[in-house]
């Protein structure tokens, strides 16, 4: 598992996404939103996508872009996007490459078992490629607004 700092590189990614092959190098000059979730058509991994979906342009006129990353198929992806009209990529990690350098799988109780799972967290990267701020498990309700103000910020 790499090491997220903040004010340090982001760990370099290339990963087959909604709009095909993505890298965080293919990002470079602008910022980038990377957003961790759980799992495609689930009521809170919906209404937080519906919530960077809704920001989008905003997002935009900050210089960022957003991206999506679950370790749901591509499939289940390319469904998940075309139901919420989705104007940016969502990555599908399904070897969890992407989730371990970043480091957000994590074990969670859920029905109460224990299982491996998303810890569902944000990373802020500028223009540069370095990491800005980081929100991990997170709640859902007023994040995108918190991540679009640090977004602003960048500017």
């Amino acid at each position: 598992m790499a090491t997220v700092l903040i004010g340090k590189p982001a760990p370099a990614f290339t990963a087959e996404s909604t709009f095909g092959r993505i890298s965080l190098e293919q990002c470079r000059g602008r910022g980038v939103v990377l957003y961790f979730y759980p799992k495609d058509n689930t009521p809170g991994c919906t209404t937080e996508t519906e919530g960077f979906r809704d920001a989008h342009d905003q997002f935009i006129a900050t210089g960022c872009v957003v991206i999506g990353v679950s370790r749901d198929s591509l499939r289940s992806h390319e469904n998940f996007s075309a139901k919420l009209g989705l104007p940016f990529p969502l990555i599908a990690d399904t070897d969890e490459a992407v989730c371990n350098d970043y480091g957000v799988i994590k074990q969670k109780q859920m029905y109460g078992k224990q299982v491996r799972g998303i810890e569902r967290s944000t990373f802020l990267i500028s223009a540069d490629g370095k990491l800005v701020q980081a929100w991990r498990g997170i709640k859902v309700p007023g994040h995108v607004q918190e991540v679009l103000q640090a977004a602003q910020s960048l500017t």
